[in-house]
């Protein structure tokens, strides 16, 4: 009866991704650095838009305790479909979590910083997922096309040591499955 149970599970999981391949729009690839593609045989099931805030905190600097500098703590944002629907959030792990409570966590394979005025491109890594929804078999997720988001330039002192900076950013997250 597990053997039975296991196909079911994979072809809900399947479908459920799908599902939200149909609301998501083409994915641009044109302007995706080399070193941040997918592999091969990797298929797109999901596109959403960020909107949110990368929090920084000032601290000593890890090379010379002397100097103080800002470093990012989490992202806090809402992942919404091209209809502007909330479909999840994504915080610190790196993590993204889908309203049906399947998860996944990366870690950073590969960056590009294409544009100065907003936070690098990334290559995640899918590194753990939960649940059997949405994000259930996801192995790789791309950051792309980002605005804002970066570090502020000054306000971090011994002085000012812990202080919290909340600062807006937007991307595009394209998340991936192995193609079956």
């Amino acid at each position: 009866m597990k053997h039975l149970l296991l196909p079911i599970c994979l072809a809900g999981s399947l479908a459920a991704l799908l599902a939200g391949c149909k609301d998501s729009p083409a994915a641009r690839t044109d302007d995706i650095p080399e070193n941040l593609r997918v592999p091969a045989g990797e298929v797109l099931t999901l596109q959403a838009r960020a909107t949110g805030v990368q929090i920084y905190r000032c601290s000593a600097g890890k090379d010379d305790p002397a100097r103080f500098e800002w470093s990012l703590t989490a992202p806090e944002a809402g992942l919404f479909d091209r209809a502007g629907k909330q479909i999840g959030k994504h915080y610190a792990g790196p993590s993204w979590e889908a309203a049906d409570g399947s998860k996944v966590v990366g870690e950073v394979a590969a960056r590009a910083s294409p544009n100065p005025n907003g936070i690098a491109w990334l290559l995640l890594k899918a590194k753990s997922t939960q649940g059997s929804g949405t994000f259930a078999a996801v192995r790789y997720v791309q950051r792309l096309h980002t605005a804002g988001g970066n570090a502020p330039l000054d306000g971090c002192s011994q002085a000012t040591a812990g202080r919290e900076a909340r600062v807006p950013y937007s991307a595009d997250y394209l998340f991936y499955i192995d193609k079956f």
